[in-house]
């Protein structure tokens, strides 16, 4: 026990710049307590002590803010940041290293008792702020949730899914893609709809270039083109700054 509790200690540590110091993350980090709340609550629970390990669950939730079923299955050096208003269920299994920020859920679809209602995360997954994962798949090894997704279906390892329903947006091969993003935030990490809406405005300025090419060669045969004039022109660069 101690010793995950050092690893858990020195996890916060290296991803969170504001922990100055082992004491404080014993004292002030919510996660830590729901962590080691759980770990009691689990062996509880496994050892025809449901009722008292869901009690401890419980009281946990109401002095961290956390909310985890103590069927959940949770590995060595899980940050959960801040934490206020996370919810794991049952069935959900976290690998190690993983990072969970505030307001996340992984909730279950299902209202099978006894089948896999809940995610799996694999190793290092980061899961942003806000977002929900719901249902039983799997989240690769150090894929990335961004903020306020609602994942519905599986990621690959290594990929970023944004969005609502989420989507994968990125996919970096290698030991790229295990280097740490708080809140689960890459370079380059675009919406999916924020780039479908990109094309069309540049698609849209493309064409409206070749319009007024074509209108211009019908003028030089002396064709009248009046109403085509009439039509007033988008401003691609501010339309592309309202996506933004």
């Amino acid at each position: 026990m101690f010793r995950y509790l050092r690893q858990d200690v020195r996890a916060i540590i290296e991803r969170d710049p504001a922990a100055r110091n082992a004491w404080e993350v014993l004292t002030c980090y919510p996660g830590l307590h729901a962590i080691v709340a759980h770990r009691w609550a689990h062996w509880c629970w496994h050892h025809r002590m449901k009722w008292l390990g869901r009690y401890i669950g419980y009281l946990a939730r109401i002095f961290t803010g956390i909310e985890i079923h103590p069927g959940a299955v949770i590995g060595r050096r899980v940050f959960i940041d801040h934490g206020f208003g996370v919810v794991i269920g049952e069935t959900a299994v976290i690998g190690d290293d993983c990072t969970i920020y505030q307001g996340v859920t992984l909730g279950g679809t299902s209202l099978e008792q006894g089948a896999k209602r809940h995610p799996t995360l694999e190793r290092g997954v980061i899961v942003g702020a806000g977002a929900k994962v719901l249902g039983g798949f799997t989240v690769g090894e150090y894929a990335k949730i961004g903020s306020n997704a609602v994942l519905l279906k599986p990621v690959p390892p290594g990929a970023t899914a944004v969005g609502n329903p989420a989507q994968i947006v990125q996919k970096r091969e290698g030991t790229a893609n295990r280097l740490f993003a708080a809140y689960g935030v890459t370079p380059n990490g675009d919406d999916p709809l924020s780039k479908a809406l990109h094309g069309l405005i540049n698609h849209a300025a493309a064409q409206e270039q070749q319009i007024e090419r074509i209108v211009a060669l019908l003028k030089a045969n002396g064709l009248q083109c009046g109403d085509i004039e009439a039509v007033g022109k988008p401003d691609p660069a501010q339309l592309n700054k309202l996506v933004d």
